[in-house]
């Protein structure tokens, strides 16, 4: 079978009935044209045109095969439009996976993106597990901590900041701990990482995750959402990042602690497939995060 050049030539010399018409058209010679539909008729083994010395008529076998082959190529014509448009005006649906807490610091400013971006579609997936963007067909996630897969590109988005937290009526129960050894006498409620991973340190200034648990610790959370709401039910104390507290901190619901022990952080980025060409609704996207997405302040 011919190339879509070939059927395309042919297409455009039975619009205009001539060769020359069709080469003029096409920016190539007449002989290129008329060697475009040759081949074409030798690959289906029919002739396509009537030829005589002033104009070009279409065959029985012709006349079909232009019918189908004009739709095709308007269909084309019509792709190529929107793929060009699609370079302009950022449109079309976006999915993005992010930590299932991620709908915390994503919600305060999506209002602003969809106002901004109307014709975008997010298609958000929320998990703590680990996301095989290529494979699972993301046009982006976003990640904590570190990475490395040569597949992907990133773009950091800011820092966050843990706190340690409690809610008042426990803290009015169990005493507010001063010092990271205190914590031997407090119900600590644990986070760990999915698909059985490590249990989250608890860092403090100057020392490392060596605080001897007091062994009575009820809960272990593979959770953050049912981790805070343990905390806020006064079950224990959690260390959490900062951001994901925020509201309940102001609502009292939560207290901070020990804000002076506590230095440790991580960071966000973003990350998306590799590729030569970045999409408007990604490149819009992306930008968007990296200007307007802010994590709250060392202290809570």
């Amino acid at each position: 079978m011919e190339s879509l050049s070939g059927l395309n030539a042919f297409v455009i010399a039975a619009k205009l009935g001539s060769y020359v018409a069709a080469a003029e058209r096409l920016g190539i010679s007449p002989s290129a044209v008329g060697k475009s539909v040759a081949r074409l008729e030798d690959g289906l083994g029919v002739r396509l045109f009537n030829r005589s010395t002033r104009r070009l008529s279409l065959t029985e076998e012709g006349a079909l095969f232009f019918e189908r082959c004009s739709k095709i190529m308007e269909e084309l014509e019509e792709a190529e439009a929107e793929l060009v448009s699609s370079r302009e005006v950022p449109r079309g649906r976006l999915r993005v996976s992010l930590p299932a807490i991620g709908y915390r610091m994503l919600l305060p400013i999506l209002g602003e993106f969809i106002q901004r971006y109307p014709e975008i579609e997010l298609d958000m997936d929320f998990n703590d597990r680990i996301v095989d963007v290529i494979g699972e067909g993301m046009d982006a996630v976003i990640r904590s901590g570190d990475f490395a897969d040569s597949r992907l590109k990133s773009r950091p988005l800011g820092a966050f900041y843990f706190a340690l937290v409690g809610a008042p009526d426990y803290l009015a129960r169990h005493g507010r701990p001063h010092e990271p050894e205190d914590l031997k006498e407090h119900v600590c409620l644990r986070y760990r990482f999915p698909s059985n991973g490590p249990l989250q340190e608890w860092a403090f200034t100057g020392r490392s995750d060596d605080i001897l648990w007091k062994r009575s610790n009820p809960l272990v959370f593979n959770n953050l959402e049912a981790l805070i709401g343990a905390a806020v039910a006064g079950f224990g104390l959690a260390y959490v990042p900062s951001f994901t507290v925020q509201q309940a901190l102001q609502n009292q619901q939560l207290e901070a602690v020990m804000a002076d022990h506590i230095s440790a952080h991580g960071r966000f980025s973003v990350l998306w497939p590799s590729s030569r060409h970045l999409l408007p609704k990604l490149r819009v996207f992306v930008d968007f995060l990296a200007e307007h997405m802010t994590l709250g302040s060392p202290k809570a």
